[in-house]
């Protein structure tokens, strides 16, 4: 039995039936040459579901005290493990468009795990056109997050298509094996030399150093974040203040509502690179203008500025094992200013402004702010109030993915496309990943409150455009058409 972190117990405090709390995701695959679909997933069926040592926390399921989730969680082994439940199999209807299997991943990513089991779900989907077959899997957010999901991921893959596994990706076995690969791709780490005989008098003086070092670090952040809400912390953007009410800031349902499309890499870094940007920049550019675009069209673009959450990774190189390793910045989207290059220059103020604000602090140091700055967030939902006082208009998280293509057993990986949470206060939820020679975006939002975010799609592209024709770039970029993928 191992205990649960409270910064990743927060998860499992925020969740309802309204707010489901898993991540997920799509991976788009095409068949390998000649193969017969339903043999090739029987066979991958098989695998998934083969009897193995389980890597953590796919055998684990939850122990919860009287307190419930408020208090002390931690994991033990399910010793009733029915990897016939996790793992599913489904077609789609014909014609097997990609709208089927938005449809699919829209009703699947609504419902809640069942916390009596271990979190997570993996679904086969068969019938798509172009010999083409998905999976959609979905885990909870105190289990995993984007980067750990990206790692299982590439453990299961490789960039040989001739590469055939016979263990499943959720084994021990596999993942020691893909921590092996990384630390092979890494080099071999220096021996540490046998310490000296004071090294745990120094070891001490070191910890007391580091606490020190942490409380003044954190609490010099905690002064400007505090200095912003008197109107002198200059470009910095905290939660809650000055968040605009939209439809997207409402209460949500349990009704989700997933949609996906890809955009090719370097067109959106030639955009980043033409205004001396960086990549996320000219995706949170891009979404600015796309949400900007969909209030003008409902009617609802407020006088102040969206803003985002924006997720950014804590995890050490190499570590695969944590649940949740994340800080938050919050990004001034300027979706109040009509001209693209200002809006993605505010943008960039913004971001840097949110970078130096945890710049020094160690991820300890940043998880201990983070704590202190969204805890309000655990208050405001267990009192109902999320959705009166929102701490962001919507989520934009960038997560990096395999820079090759690669191969499940031979099957080409076409597209990631992630699914992510919705909650009270922010109702849409944009999330994409790199991969190969694209940017995949998933966006999850609740049907009620966001009923045309099918629309986002298209103001996505919009704005591209946009900056495109901002950047001088239209004629070199004209041939260059959106993938019609998911």
């Amino acid at each position: 039995m191992r205990r649960m972190p409270v910064t990743d117990a927060f998860f499992l405090l925020n969740e309802t039936r309204e707010t489901p709390m898993h991540v997920g995701g799509v991976n788009l695959y095409t068949l390998p040459r000649g193969a017969n679909e339903q043999d090739f997933l029987q066979e991958l069926g098989n695998l998934l579901r083969q009897e193995c040592e389980m890597r953590r926390p796919f055998g684990e399921r939850l122990r919860i005290g009287p307190l419930g989730a408020a208090g002390p969680v931690a994991w033990e082994q399910d010793g009733q493990l029915d990897l016939d439940y996790h793992v599913r199999h489904s077609a789609l209807p014909r014609p097997g468009r990609y709208r089927e299997l938005f449809a699919l991943v829209s009703r699947l990513h609504s419902t809640l795990l069942d916390r009596s089991r271990p979190l997570w779900e993996m679904h086969l989907i068969e019938g798509l056109q172009k010999r083409q077959f998905a999976t959609y899997i979905k885990a909870h957010h105190c289990a995993i997050d984007g980067i750990g999901a990206m790692h299982l991921t590439n453990s299961m893959l490789s960039e040989n298509p001739r590469a055939r596994s016979s263990i499943s990706p959720f084994s021990r076995e596999a993942m020691d094996a893909y921590k092996a690969r990384l630390a092979s791709a890494g080099g071999r780490r220096q021996q540490r030399a046998e310490p000296p005989a004071h090294a745990d008098l120094q070891a001490v003086a070191e910890l007391l150093k580091m606490q020190f070092d942490a409380a003044g670090n954190v609490g010099a952040a905690l002064r400007r974040y505090t200095d912003v809400w008197f109107g002198r912390g200059g470009a910095l953007s905290v939660p809650w203040r000055q968040v605009p009410r939209t439809h997207f800031n409402t209460a949500v349902s349990g009704a989700r509502r997933f949609v996906a499309q890809s955009w090719p890499f370097e067109r959106v870094r030639a955009v980043a690179k033409a205004f001396d940007g960086t990549l996320n920049d000219a995706v949170l550019a891009m979404c600015a203008g796309a949400l900007r675009r969909h209030l003008l069209a409902e009617g609802d673009l407020p006088a102040q500025s969206l803003k985002a959450m924006a997720p950014i990774s804590l995890r050490e190189e190499g570590d695969v094992d944590s649940a949740n390793a994340i800080g938050f910045i919050t990004a001034d989207l300027a979706t109040h200013i009509e001209d693209p290059v200002q809006r993605l220059r505010a943008i960039q103020t913004s971001m840097r402004a949110g970078k130096q604000q945890l710049a020094g602090m160690s991820r300890r140091e940043v998880e201990l702010y983070t704590i202190l700055t969204q805890g309000p967030m655990a208050l405001t939902t267990v009192l109902g109030l999320g959705s009166r006082f929102p701490a962001f208009s919507t989520v934009i998280s960038n997560v990096p993915g395999p820079r090759k293509t690669v191969y499940w057993n031979g099957a080409r990986l076409e597209g990631i496309y992630p699914a992510s949470i919705p909650f009270h206060g922010f109702a849409v939820n944009i999330t994409l990943v790199s991969y190969a020679q694209s940017l995949d975006f998933g966006i999850v939002a609740c049907r009620r409150s966001v009923p045309h975010v099918q629309r986002l799609i298209d103001y996505i592209e919009d704005a591209l455009v946009e900056l495109e024709d901002a950047a001088g770039m239209r004629a070199e970029s004209k041939p260059v058409r959106r993938k019609k993928k998911p």
